[in-house]
């Protein structure tokens, strides 16, 4: 894809005027430092849609009343303005996306590989939790189930993404696949790829591709809010 370097604008808190909302314009909603919203970021620019999906980052830790009163009352990131109708929920709005804007299809016809990208995006969940609640057990043997899934789901179907050439169900995954590989290697010392060479090839393969890596989050951010969250209590 075309590099388009972006200007990112400002985080909007609870001293923050909104923008003029439901004026024709589509917005995305979101926090640089949240997995969920980066996954409708990445969607978002691996189609090229920096001109039609102006970015709105919300502060979480102060939030403006407008967001939760004018625009989503559930208050959360990432949410989506588009033909005066609010989105919601990560998942939703990556297919949301590829259903209804232009740029490269990121699901592909085939009904075996359609068939398990909807397994995928089912796992996600369980592999977020099982991976969080690891980090106050045997980060290994607990966190590396949820990681050999991965690995195994990777050798399904040729190339280095899980449906073989790229797709939504890459996006989806490597938010979290890229904080916890952080947080994982600087608090327990334990590198995930480690005799997982289809989760270090895919993570490769993506750490190639500009449309995540601008996305990325603080390394230095996730290790002290996980620290702060999951270990320090």
């Amino acid at each position: 894809m075309p590099s388009v370097k972006e200007v990112l604008p400002p985080v909007l808190d609870s001293t923050s005027q909104p923008p003029p909302l439901f004026d024709g314009t589509t917005r995305l909603y979101t926090n640089y430092q949240c997995p969920f919203a980066q996954r409708v970021w990445i969607t978002r620019n691996y189609k090229g849609l920096q001109d039609k999906i102006k970015l709105v980052p919300i502060d979480l830790a102060n939030r403006p009343a407008w967001y939760k009163e004018k625009v989503y009352p559930e208050n959360k990131v990432p949410s989506l303005e588009h033909n005066n109708k609010i989105i919601g929920e990560s998942l939703d709005l990556v297919k949301y996306l590829d259903a209804h804007f232009d740029g490269p299809a990121l699901l592909p016809d085939d009904p075996a590989k359609r068939e398990f990208a909807e397994e995928l995006f089912t796992y996600t969940d369980t592999f977020s939790k099982t991976v969080l609640s690891s980090f106050k057990g045997d980060v290994v043997k607990e966190a590396g189930v949820a990681f050999d899934y991965l690995e195994s789901a990777l050798q399904k179907f040729d190339g280095p993404f899980f449906l073989g050439d790229i797709s939504l169900v890459d996006f989806v995954y490597i938010p979290f696949v890229e904080r916890f590989q952080i947080f994982i290697q600087e608090v327990f010392k334990y590198d995930i790829t480690s005799g997982r060479p289809k989760l270090a090839a895919w993570i490769e393969e993506l750490n190639k591709i500009d449309a995540y890596t601008v996305t990325k989050a603080d390394p230095e951010h996730v290790i002290q809010l996980y620290k702060k969250r999951f270990v320090d209590q």
